[in-house]
Parts: structure tokens; C-alpha cells; sequence
């Protein structure tokens, strides 16, 4: 049948497709295949998942256990500074009765937040979570399943912009951490001089604390953002210098401290509930 000559009427007109975004966008590429890489791109956000999973399981289970966190001169990195009523007494422990007798949760939950905000806002886990748990997106060239992105622009993440603000309540954590490790150069029965196992355990994590700490990029920023003429600030030059390097380590630096805080506080455990003597070196 010729062209034009069809009978009125008979055109189907084709389906509705929906519009695409994103890397389905007619603009983009034209690619079947959901990606084209064909290593083991799924096995950093798997092993991530299952490393913060761990984590979170974990500090979850001693937070609420309110049991075996001072084992005199060691406290737990989980619990200090201690600012509930019902905590131990810790023989000069950071105590701070701030919360009264009409707090009966774990202490813990208190402290917990500061170090835990500090870490969920850091820019690091945030592209470690981002990828493990959300899939936005999963891998670089690995298309993300979500329809739209709108980035940190909406609640609840919009709220990632206060980071800076838990970096200095991480600092004064870590300075009360720094006061614990200190205590733990005594003995049992409180006399200065003495070091065991724990005190070890105590320096390594306070040592990666600090590092992850100040290898932030909100420390980065405080320290040398804003300046026009470094050769002005000499100071501050050799310390963002400093700072710069520690940033480039900054995703070791953060499982480092991550695995080293469990550890003092399974080291707590262990000596607080009888199941391990420390050893004493002198």
C-alpha cells in the first residue's frame, strides 16, 4: 500500500514512555547494560556495610548493658565522661552528676551521641554509608536505583551541615579521653606509677582518636581556610600542612580509631567482669 494512503483512523500512536533522569536520561549514553565494570565493585560497600553493621551492633549491646565499664584505674572510652547520677564511682574518674536520679537509661546514651554525631556527619563515612547502606550510588560508575537525588537539601540530611559542631564536642571527648588514658598509668589500688596491658590499649586509642580527630575537614578548614596570603600566617601554614597530611589518611585513621575504641571497651569488659587479669608491665 502506498504511503499516505492508509485509511483514516488506523495509526496507533506509540506508548507512553515515562520520562528518564539521571543516567537513563536521553542525554546520557544509550547503554542496556546496568554498568559496564566487571570487577568485584560490589565488595568494598559489602565489607563497609558489614564493618559499620558490626560496629553499631556492638556499641549498641554495651551502651544499654550499663554493667562492666570501670575496672579500676581503666573506664570505658563508651562511658566517659560519666554524667549520670547512677554511674560507678570512679576514684578520680571524669564523674559530672549533671543528669540526676531521674535518669535510669545507661549512661552511656548520654556521651554516646557526641562521638557517634561526630562520625555519622564525617565526610568520609558519609560516602561509606552512602554507598554501603543507601546504593547512592553503590560504586563510581554504578548507576544508584533512586529515581531523584536531591543531595543534602532536604531534611534528614540536610542536618550533615552541623559536622562542624560535633567537632568541637569530639574534642572535648577526646580531651576526656586523653585525661582516662592518663589515670591508667596507676595500679588497682590507685598509685601512680604503674603500667599493665590496658595502658597500652589506652595510648594506641587515644593516639588514633586524636589523629582522626584533627585529620577532619572541618580541622582543615579552622585551621587554614579563609586565609588569603599564607606567607602571612606561618604558623597556621605548617599547621594546616600538617592537618592536610593527616587528611589524606583520613579513611584509615577512621576504621583505625573505629576498631580501637571497641577495643579498649572490650578490654574494659574483659577486666571488669573477671573473664581477664590485666598484666602489669611495672
Amino acid at each position: 500500500m502506498a504511503t499516505g494512503t492508509e485509511p483514516p483512523g488506523t495509526d496507533t500512536p506509540p506508548p507512553t514512555q515515562p520520562p528518564r533522569s539521571g543516567v537513563r536520561a536521553p542525554a546520557r549514553a544509550a547503554i542496556t547494560a546496568p554498568h559496564l565494570r566487571t570487577d568485584r565493585w560490589w565488595l568494598a560497600p559489602a565489607v563497609t556495610a558489614a564493618g559499620l553493621f558490626a560496629f553499631v551492633v556492638y556499641s549498641t549491646w554495651r551502651a544499654f548493658a550499663n554493667a562492666h565499664y570501670y575496672a579500676a584505674p581503666y573506664v570505658s572510652p563508651f562511658y566517659s565522661p560519666c554524667l549520670a547520677e547512677n554511674c560507678r564511682t570512679m576514684h578520680m574518674g571524669p564523674n559530672a552528676d549533671l543528669f540526676g536520679s531521674w535518669w535510669a537509661i545507661s549512661p552511656a546514651i548520654i556521651i554516646l551521641i557526641f562521638p557517634l554525631g561526630f562520625r555519622l556527619t564525617c565526610y568520609y563515612y558519609r560516602k561509606a554509608y552512602y554507598r554501603s547502606f543507601w546504593a547512592s550510588p553503590p560504586a563510581c560508575a554504578v548507576p544508584e536505583p533512586h529515581g531523584k537525588y536531591t543531595g543534602e537539601t532536604r531534611f534528614p540530611l540536610i542536618l550533615q551541615n552541623i559536622h562542624r559542631y560535633f567537632f568541637y564536642a569530639a574534642l572535648l571527648v577526646a580531651g576526656v579521653l586523653t585525661y582516662d588514658t592518663v589515670l591508667a598509668f596507676r595500679d588497682q589500688h590507685y598509685r601512680w606509677g604503674h603500667m599493665g596491658l590496658g595502658t597500652v590499649v589506652f595510648l594506641v586509642n587515644i593516639v588514633l582518636i586524636w589523629a582522626y580527630t584533627i585529620s577532619c575537614h572541618s580541622c582543615r578548614h579552622i585551621v587554614g581556610g579563609k586565609l588569603k596570603h599564607f606567607s602571612k600566617h606561618p604558623v597556621r601554614y605548617r599547621a594546616w600542612q600538617f592537618v592536610g597530611r593527616l587528611n589524606a589518611r583520613h579513611m584509615q585513621l577512621a576504621w583505625a580509631s573505629l576498631v580501637s575504641v571497641a577495643l579498649a571497651d572490650f578490654y574494659v569488659y574483659l577486666v571488669a567482669s573477671g573473664a581477664f587479669d590485666d598484666p602489669r608491665f611495672f
